[in-house]
């Protein structure tokens, strides 16, 4: 391969002397050649089809392989989880999807011109050359101080001494410097054509990978069992229960409460002393002896007050109790009647997510699928 990519790019670019062929944003070099060779006969056709056949293949080799490899790199924690998901076309989706909005970013930022997204494409082609010549070099550097009997495991293989060691260390250190300097070439003469934004980006994204595997990291020690002991049990469960009037659905979810805990405590949030009287009557009729506590709001806000009161109950928990705040979650029979809803139960988790001890607990009513069982 590499003997045929040598002979093409000395070829073409003899050829392209010797035609005088010029740069030209309508027409490629390898179309000027065409064009001189055969004319505008059916091989120059056919020349500019397979070029671009190519090209379409050379594009499709990224989402056949990106895919894979930022698979192997979340593997590894150093990108999010989800690229490691299989679809049911058993390819890795996410990936494909992710690779797919960068590209259309690019094509959009740079206006599709070849000429400004080449300097990106080069400079990271011959980074990632001279990073893998470097690596080898560096394997076979250490090959050559082994002895011939001693093998050395390193993540990714076993590294074994090997008598032409030197030769390999010398083709490979020679890559390395060659494709560095071309990169260097590239970096400085096309910066402030674009490649000022590879030279941020790379660091960037180096930063970030590592941010995300420390943070995995993170995760996997807070959730070890290594010295965790026995794991306290929990004796009692206060529960809350928000309602917003008496109706099936609170009955319902009443209900659901009293089948894990018997210290329920219903919450009624008001601005309306009149509201408040008729609850009170309803709720003794109804509540099957639960505890109704009603909680003032003069200026008739909803989330504050009950925030306010929870960790209040929160700060009086005892070392083995937890508390749930359990709310009733109508679903209408058309989703398009969800917004006419409150979403209590949403608001309340975003404010209560980083409170240790406390469960937010959804009990889902369908509307007009319970008057059967309930009458």
């Amino acid at each position: 391969m590499s003997v045929i990519l040598s002979v093409m790019f000395f070829g073409v670019t003899f050829l392209s002397n010797h035609i005088g062929a010029q740069f030209s944003r309508t027409e490629t070099i390898v179309s000027q050649l065409g064009r001189t060779v055969w004319g505008a006969s059916i091989m120059w056709y056919v020349l500019l089809g397979s070029t671009t056949l190519i090209l379409i293949m050379a594009a499709n080799t990224s989402f056949a392989d990106f895919p894979r490899l930022g698979a192997l790199a979340a593997g590894d924690g150093f990108l999010p989880r989800q690229l490691t998901y299989r679809g049911s076309r058993l390819v890795f989706s996410n990936g494909i999807m992710a690779l797919a909005m960068f590209a259309s970013a690019l094509v959009v930022a740079f206006k599709a011109e070849t000429t400004a997204l080449i300097p990106l494409y080069a400079i990271g082609v011959f980074l990632s050359f001279t990073l893998s010549q470097t690596g080898m070099a560096v394997r076979w550097w250490k090959s050559g101080h082994l002895k011939p009997d001693e093998e050395f495991v390193q993540q990714g293989g076993v590294v074994r001494y090997d008598p032409q060691w030197k030769l390999k260390l010398a083709i490979n250190g020679f890559g390395a410097v060659l494709t560095a300097i071309v990169m260097s070439v590239f970096a400085v003469t096309k910066f402030l054509d674009g490649a000022w934004i590879v030279i941020l980006l790379i660091p960037t994204l180096v930063f970030i990978f590592f941010r995300i595997h420390y943070h995995y990291k993170d995760v996997a020690a807070s959730l070890s069992l290594e010295d965790y002991g026995e794991a306290p049990r929990v004796q009692r469960n206060r529960v809350l229960l928000l309602i917003s009037g008496v109706h099936r659905g609170v009955l319902h979810t009443l209900r659901y409460a009293r089948s894990f805990s018997n210290d329920i405590t219903a919450i009624y949030v008001t601005a309306d002393p009149l509201e408040e009287e008729k609850l009170k009557k309803k709720w003794a009729t109804w509540g099957d002896g639960v505890r109704l506590h009603i909680i003032e709001s003069p200026y008739r806000r909803l989330i504050e007050p009950l925030i306010a009161y929870i960790d209040q109950m929160a700060d009086h928990l005892g070392p083995h109790e937890m508390l749930t705040v359990v709310v009733p979650q109508f679903v209408p029979k058309h989703w398009i009647h969800s917004g006419l809803h409150m979403n209590t139960a949403s608001l309340l988790r975003k404010a209560l997510l980083k409170r240790q001890d406390i469960v937010i607990m959804e009990v889902p009513y369908h509307l007009g699928r319970h008057e059967i069982t309930e009458t």
